[in-house]
């Protein structure tokens, strides 16, 4: 059976699904993302990604027609001048379609452009999602010791 992928708001359920996928190892070794400890990671959404009505945020959800699963979420955000977007799906959601169906419906919801995102260069996966969804990369930047890919939707500066 095929899965369907559809976005909804963020409930505060959801929180301790989206904590236990950032401490994935696999999931950290690729996105160059170290792993939060609770208190922090739940004051971060609470406060800087809930908490800021400028942020667009959603819940990924798979349906395999018997049951709902949390598959991840996507965020955009403004930083500076540029408006971003993120996104974390569970190791159990890669290499299905899923991420693909999920930004597909969100880039119809977050319609600032250019949209940026910037994965960790060694996150293939990643950066052929976007791609794959119309993002064109740009060049490279360093967050710390990690390269990253700047890949741009609907612009190039």
């Amino acid at each position: 059976m095929e899965n369907s992928v559809r976005l909804r708001g963020v409930e505060p359920a959801d929180l301790e699904v989206f904590l236990a996928y950032e401490h994935d190892p696999e999931a950290v070794r690729r996105s160059r993302f170290p792993p939060r400890e609770r208190e922090v990671f739940m004051a971060h959404w609470t406060t800087r990604v809930l908490g800021d009505p400028a942020n667009l945020v959603r819940t990924v959800v798979v349906d395999d027609g018997t049951t709902e699963s949390v598959a991840g979420n996507i965020v955009a955000w403004w930083e500076g001048e540029r408006r971003y977007l993120g996104y974390w799906l569970g190791r159990a959601y890669w290499g299905r379609g899923i991420g693909t169906l999920a930004l597909a419906a969100f880039l119809e919801v977050e319609t600032v452009r250019p949209l940026y995102a910037d994965p960790a260069a060694g996150n293939t996966g990643s950066v052929r999602l976007l791609e794959k969804c119309g993002f064109v990369a740009t060049g490279t930047v360093r967050h710390g010791e990690d390269e990253h890919v700047v890949l741009v939707l609907g612009g190039s500066s």
